[in-house]
């Protein structure tokens, strides 16, 4: 009896696993983390565009209110 009943179950699971279902599980491991480089990549493709995008709304705002203001004087 350990002091962990728990762990005894984990551990005879542990040793019910097979290379193949290691293997297996690697492979899968593997995919996800390809589709997370491919959402993070999409991810810093969104925020340059955002960036892009922003930049323009604010140099629009910018030569509108000179305009505005060169209109006044």
């Amino acid at each position: 009896m350990t002091c962990f009943p728990t762990l005894e179950g984990m551990e005879a699971m542990r040793s019910t696993w097979t290379d193949s279902r290691l293997d297996d599980l690697n492979g899968r491991v593997g995919e996800i983390r390809e589709d997370v480089r491919d959402v993070r990549r999409e991810i810093g493709d969104l925020k340059r565009t955002m960036i892009q995008i922003g930049g323009g709304v604010i140099g629009t705002l910018l030569v509108g209110i000179l305009g505005l203001i060169g209109t006044q004087l």
